[in-house]
């Protein structure tokens, strides 16, 4: 019995020299390569190193390469980055697209009116950089890893982890392994010609594959026993696929690429070489299959894989908690690099009030509705959470040094006709948060647009505009019958008129509960039109001037506006409420009694299937007072021109043809994206216009007026081309209308 101890000593003794002998635990790193959207092949790799039981206990990475390897380091299994980027969106993720949700109404009419910006700084033309300033990539980085947010040594990451990135002003590589994980990322993905360079600790870093696509050496250094290599980067390409100057510059990197990695290959113990031959660095829509092709090119390293899974240690993979932020409490927000600028502006465009509690879509879409200003060249922001879940904000912005654009545009209507647009734009003109725009449009109408804005965001911004519209239309008599002096009772059914509107806005506004645009201001509004068809005025002229009068009016608005595409929604709400007190006139209206004009449009817009959806509005009008005074009556007809004055398109009728101090209007459209921006859609409208329809109870009686259409639509850099055939069962006739570019 007292050999018994000594037998199991013995035996635990063998047994630990055993395992010494044989697990004496290697540690392996990864290195993952770029190549845009080639480096999703990174995914399919990590799968089977995963299921192989090989711990990665150092990742290094470049460019895409980077991006995997710091979500992989920072806790995420290959399966969730699988999941994660089946879900990207990568065209909004690579072109700063931003949701038009995200923008203020100010941003919104920008962005819908301009097709070609132009730097003019010093009144010297430029040329825009084409960059993307990589905003979307941050804010899907920064939501993704805020898990780790605390983390700024990289070696304290799950797994340790550095990056490459390339300083572009000496040529050198720089190893980025501490600092904001996010920034580092971009930073090392920063590929010239698609993203602007990015800026930490005073060097302006672009992508790391300009000097170190591999960075082989650099995670051996780390003390790794083998090195498991997943390479993506191009091969040389033949004459016959060089078919653009991209290509020609891919080509000229991948010879030193090409070259180095002769040695750094050797260096590598399992070297993962996808096919990714049939995929260039911007087939992000073949995600399922670049991920394939990691899978079936680790698959057959299987073997040597799981030889050296069992030369490690048997380990338990740390469970990491990875929550995704719904709501963040903000108890206050550092702003850093504003001079320039306000921080009412800041807080404004970020629609945030200290302390606040928010979701994380919309702390996103604040940042976008701050990048969509252009006034920032870098956005970077970085929470830092207390033990009570409360978080400090450190937003770090550099402002654009750029403050003044030249932007074109052109537009043809069935109204205003062709007109080609310049607008001249100064930020900053007088004062912080202030910019100054002129539009002068030419064509066949001479029209101008000024608009001078002082941005408070949360405070009363302050705006005035002033503007001048002309054009020249064939209207039915009813149109002018109220100004009509009784000698004209001539059997006249239409005629030619004239019409000019010039008027001057100064207004003030506030962002109303996040989402809703609410102001108060004063108007001078002087309207004349006439008909040189008929009559002689005063001077011997043959013309007859119908009207001729200075209107002065308070007025107020209130504004909503969610939908993802002003022209062809296929989602949100659109509200527009508006009322005018008119109080004085002089002119022509010597008749004038104090009256007022209210008007509201409600819009719904919702998708069925992927590319088929619906989009139903309702709006209408009203008089209350002054009979006598019918220039401001609502005019509906036509279609595809900037509303002004009441009036208001409406299919089957040519412009401004129903005319009355009351309208009642629905359009219920549907839309088929039978292409990506291709649209054929069909359209169905009714509406009751006349006088006092609500005193007598016409507005229920019956549809009095109703218009179908079919058209297609084409979403262009110069703005929607639209045409369409309508027809109207009441007048037996049909209308075409041709809408081309952004209108103004």
């Amino acid at each position: 019995m007292k050999q018994i101890p000594l037998l199991v000593f013995l035996l635990i003794s063998i047994l630990s020299f055993s395992q010494e002998k044989s697990g004496e635990d290697i540690k392996v790193g990864l290195v993952l390569s770029g190549g845009g959207a080639k480096g999703l092949a990174h995914i399919g790799a990590l799968k089977v190193i995963e299921e192989s039981g090989v711990r990665i206990d150092y990742i290094g990475g470049t460019s895409m390469g980077a991006i995997i390897g710091a979500l992989y380091a920072s806790g995420y299994s290959a399966k969730e980055l699988d999941s994660i980027f089946k879900q990207t969106n990568f065209s909004t993720l690579i072109q700063d697209d931003i949701p038009r949700s995200a923008k203020t109404f100010y941003e919104k009419q920008e962005a819908e009116k301009y097709a070609l910006v132009l730097p003019f700084d010093k009144f010297k033309i430029g040329f825009p950089s084409g960059l993307s300033k990589g905003q979307n990539v941050y804010n899907l980085l920064s939501k993704l890893t805020s898990h780790v947010s605390t983390i700024s040594d990289f070696s304290e990451l799950p797994i340790p982890f550095f990056c490459v990135a390339t300083n572009i002003e000496s040529g050198k590589e720089v190893i980025l392994d501490r600092g904001y994980l996010p920034r580092a990322v971009i930073a090392s993905g920063a590929l010239p010609s698609l993203f602007s360079p990015v800026i930490i600790d005073d060097k302006v870093l672009i992508d790391g594959g300009v000097v170190n696509n591999y960075p082989v050496n650099e995670v051996r250094a780390k003390g790794m026993d083998v090195i498991i290599g997943v390479d993506v980067q191009d091969s040389l390409k033949t004459r016959e696929n060089l078919k653009s100057a991209f290509d020609v510059l891919v080509q000229i990197n991948n010879y030193r690429t090409i070259n180095d990695m002769i040695e750094k290959r050797k260096k590598t113990d399992i070297y993962i070489h996808p096919n990714i031959d049939d995929f260039s660095v911007v087939s992000f829509r073949e995600v399922i299959n670049i991920v394939e092709s990691g899978v079936t090119a680790a698959e057959s390293y299987r073997e040597e894989l799981s030889q050296i899974a069992s030369r490690q240690k048997a380990f338990e993979k740390k469970n990491i908690e990875i929550k995704t932020r719904d709501t963040i409490f903000i108890k206050e927000v550092i702003i850093e690099g504003i001079e320039k600028y306000t921080r009412s502006y800041v807080l404004g465009k970020l629609k945030i009030r200290i302390p606040d509690k928010v979701t994380y879509e919309d702390f996103s879409e604040g940042i976008n509705n701050l990048s969509a200003t252009g006034n920032f060249q870098d956005i970077n922001y970085k929470f830092f959470e207390d033990d009570n879940n409360e978080n400090t904000l450190l937003l770090q912005l550099r402002e654009s040094n750029s403050s003044m654009m030249l932007r074109f545009a052109a537009h043809y209507d069935n109204l205003f006709r062709t007109a080609a647009l310049v607008n001249i734009t100064k930020k900053r003109l007088l004062t912080n948060n202030d910019i100054a725009s002129l539009d002068l449009i030419a064509g066949d109408n001479l029209r101008y647009n000024f608009e001078y804005y002082i941005d408070k965001g949360f405070y009363w911004s302050v705006g005035f505009n002033s503007k001048y519209h002309f054009f020249e239309a064939e209207v039915p008599l009813s149109f002018i019958g109220a100004d009509l002096d009784a000698q004209f009772s001539l059997p006249i059914n239409s005629l030619s008129i004239k019409y000019s509107d010039f008027t001057n806005q100064l207004y003030f506004e506030t962002l109303f509960r996040r989402t809703f645009i609410f102001g108060l201001g004063g108007e001078h509004k002087y309207i004349r039109y006439l008909s040189e068809t008929i009559g002689t005025d005063e001077n011997n002229l043959p013309r007859t001037v119908f009207e001729s009068t200075n209107y002065y009016s308070t007025f107020g608005f209130l504004r909503y506006d969610s939908y993802d595409n002003s022209f062809f929604p296929k989602s949100g709400v659109y509200f527009s409420g508006d009322f005018h007190w008119y109080l004085l006139a002089n002119g022509r209206n010597t008749d004038f009694e104090p009256f007022s004009l209210a008007k509201a449009k409600l819009g719904y817009a919702h998708t069925f299937f992927n590319t088929i959806s619906a989009q139903l509005t309702t709006e209408g009008g009203f008089k209350l007072g002054g009979p006598e005074t019918t220039s401001l009556d609502f005019a509906l007809g036509g279609y595809g021109f900037e509303e002004m004055n009441n009036i208001i398109p409406f299919l089957g009728y040519d412009a401004i043809s129903l005319r009355g101090n009351t309208y009642l209007k629905s359009t219920l459209t549907f839309d088929y994206e039978i292409f990506r921006k291709n649209h054929i859609n069909i359209s169905a409208n009714i509406a009751n216009v006349g006088n006092d329809l609500f005193e007598d109870g016409k507005w229920i009686d019956g549809v009095d007026y109703s218009g179908l259409s079919v058209g297609y639509g084409l979403e262009t850099i110069l703005g929607p081309m639209e045409i369409k055939y309508s027809y109207s069962p009441e007048r037996d006739k049909s209308e075409w209308y041709v809408a081309l570019g952004y209108r103004f």
